[in-house]
């Protein structure tokens, strides 16, 4: 199962290398310019970013996991782009 967002945002690419940082400290992650995947034990989250802003899917087994997956990856985003206010709105599939 997956799900995608979108966050329209100027700072893509400084979110997704703070995103990539702070999870490289404890899981796998693999992070050059404009993109980057991190790896969690319940999933793991592909992630885009470019001059319009940063695309983020998620995979997981199955939907408890999938939930997993967006929460972690949307609170975090959260507290790294509070000044922007993230409204994240995952769309699934796969299910």
């Amino acid at each position: 199962m997956n799900a995608s967002t979108f966050f329209n945002t100027p700072n893509a690419e400084r979110y997704l290398g703070t995103l990539c940082k702070h999870f490289g400290h404890k899981v796998p992650v693999t992070h050059q310019p404009g993109s980057g995947r991190i790896e969690l034990p319940f999933g793991h989250c592909e992630l885009r970013a470019d001059e319009s802003g940063l695309q983020m899917t998620v995979e997981a087994p199955d939907q408890p996991q999938l939930d997993k997956m967006t929460g972690v990856i949307t609170s975090h985003l959260e507290r790294f782009a509070f000044r922007e206010n993230p409204q994240l709105e995952w769309q699934v599939s796969g299910a």
